[in-house]
């Protein structure tokens, strides 16, 4: 005898952005590492463990939103590219630079932090939101993964 299953309830979603404040931005454009880590620097503040942000850039390179995606342990954080690319789908972005902190305050980038970026370069191409850098923030100084050749 077959048995009859019953019909499976399908949820209808909606998904939105959710603003939960604002900070005001001077220089209204990206234009060099150096303004994305004055964000960034600023949106984090001093943290005691890594956390990893997504910028979020419209076509003029203006800062639509910053997100953070993780907050990892003392040493580490595991990113996936789904979950930066979330809020890039989300709000339209045509590009987006990612940072993460270095608790250490060393910002030599180590073999995950330019693994997680060439992962990130490849899902951003495939999606048609381009990373245009990856940066590793410490109290005093950062690094620019682009500028040190580690992106394309």
């Amino acid at each position: 005898m077959s048995k009859i299953q019953s019909a499976k309830r399908v949820d209808i979603v909606q998904i939105k952005l959710v603003r939960e404040k604002t900070m005001l931005y001077q220089n209204r454009k990206i234009r060099s590492p150096q303004d994305a880590n004055q964000l960034f620097s600023t949106f984090l503040g001093l943290v005691d463990r890594e956390y990893f942000l997504v910028m979020c850039l419209d076509t003029k390179n203006q800062p639509t939103c910053i997100q953070t995606v993780h907050i990892g342990s003392l040493n580490s954080s595991i990113v996936h590219p789904r979950e930066v690319f979330k809020t890039a789908i989300l709000s339209n972005s045509a590009s987006i630079i990612v940072a993460h902190n270095h608790p250490s305050n060393v910002t030599t980038p180590s073999s995950e932090d330019i693994e997680v970026t060439n992962r990130l370069k490849e899902a951003g191409s495939i999606i048609g939101i381009d990373l245009l850098d990856h940066l590793i923030i410490c109290e005093d100084s950062f690094l620019s993964l682009k500028e040190n050749g580690y992106i394309n």
